[in-house]
């Protein structure tokens, strides 16, 4: 495997959202427009990274942080590059960049009956907190 993670860029937009579409429990909003993850790369540099295999995109996670606590968004792999490490090595790479920005914990949100993914991120050490509830509310 000739995998290269690296940086995510706003070029990388167009490969990353197709990725995200064809990715079982990313769920895609308003929030996932080509300016909205402009604005959050910009906000969160040198945090969010893809890989390639060549010139194929196969791999894609965004990252950010408030300033405490670091966040993970829409990790996906595609299925050729699936349980080879990819999802993880994404996961290590953000990790490494929240603790050189000072952020000592990470939070993901993960869609509830998502078996798969759960089950993935409960493999490489993350908890699943049951005494927290997540509330939303749109603003436009």
């Amino acid at each position: 495997m000739s995998i290269v993670i690296r940086e995510m860029t706003i070029q990388d937009y167009d490969g990353v959202l197709a990725l995200w579409r064809t990715s079982e429990g990313v769920g895609l909003s308003d929030a996932d427009s080509e300016e909205s993850i402009a604005r959050y790369l910009d906000r969160n540099p040198g945090l969010s990274f893809v890989a390639r295999d060549g010139e194929h995109l196969v791999g894609a996670v965004l990252c950010g942080h408030d300033g405490r606590r670091g966040y993970i968004h829409h990790l996906a792999v595609s299925e050729s590059h699936r349980r080879q490490g990819l999802g993880r090595a994404l996961v290590e790479r953000c990790l490494s960049a929240l603790r050189r920005d000072g952020i000592g914990k990470c939070h993901i949100f993960v869609f509830a009956g998502s078996q798969d993914t759960s089950a993935f991120w409960k493999s490489i050490g993350w908890t699943q907190r049951l005494e927290l509830i997540v509330m939303s509310q749109y603003t436009r």
